[in-house]
């Protein structure tokens, strides 16, 4: 199964991507899984040098076909402005929008106030609704307090990851049931958390 973190941060260090890679990280830990990561910090200049999904040079394609081929997303950006950033926007305009149907995504945000979550679910569930992909009930949200310089030192975030990962798995019976494919290693997790 292949999942790959996206940071729509476009700055270093980032606590954004920080929580990304823990959430990649803690469903490693629950299945056997081929993990990558799209930092927008790195990858936002290549993207911007296409306007379309047709004038992608190789380096800008190779990042798209990553988004595309995952298994499972998962997606942060810092609250900017209201929303997700504009660049995380941009990749997802090149993205095709069949690529994503039936794919499973966890959604992560960091902001400046506990109100700034908000943009969870009134801008970024949408984005995925488009694409038709099944985004987990649970989001992860923190706030500056959450972290010690740029590490997560929350408990009660770190709840709220393992519980959207176990979300992850728990909607893998259906997901399953609409593309026809069920991975192995997430068939044991999905059967030993449903029997917890």
């Amino acid at each position: 199964m292949k999942v790959l973190g996206i940071s729509g941060s476009v700055k270093r260090p980032s606590r954004t991507a920080h929580i990304v890679e823990r959430i990649v990280t803690a469903i490693g830990r629950a299945a056997d899984v081929e993990a990558d990561h799209i930092d927008l910090a790195d990858a936002a200049p290549v993207l911007f040098r296409a306007l379309r999904a047709d004038k992608l040079d190789e380096a800008g394609r190779a990042i798209v076909d990553a988004v595309e081929a995952a298994d499972v997303l998962v997606v942060g950006s810092p609250v900017y402005r209201a929303s997700y950033t504009g660049a995380l926007k941009h990749l997802f305009d090149l993205v095709d929008f069949r690529a994503l149907q039936g794919r499973r995504v966890i959604l992560a945000a960091t902001g400046g106030t506990p109100l700034h979550g908000l943009m969870l679910e009134h801008q970024f569930r949408p984005l995925f609704g488009f694409f038709g992909a099944v985004t987990v009930p649970t989001t992860v949200y923190a706030v500056e307090a959450d972290f010690t310089e740029y590490t997560l030192s929350n408990p009660a975030v770190e709840a709220r990851i393992e519980r959207a990962v176990a979300e992850l798995f728990d909607l893998l019976p259906a997901t399953a049931l609409a593309t026809g494919e069920t991975h192995p290693a997430l068939r044991v997790v999905s059967r030993e958390t449903a029997a917890n």
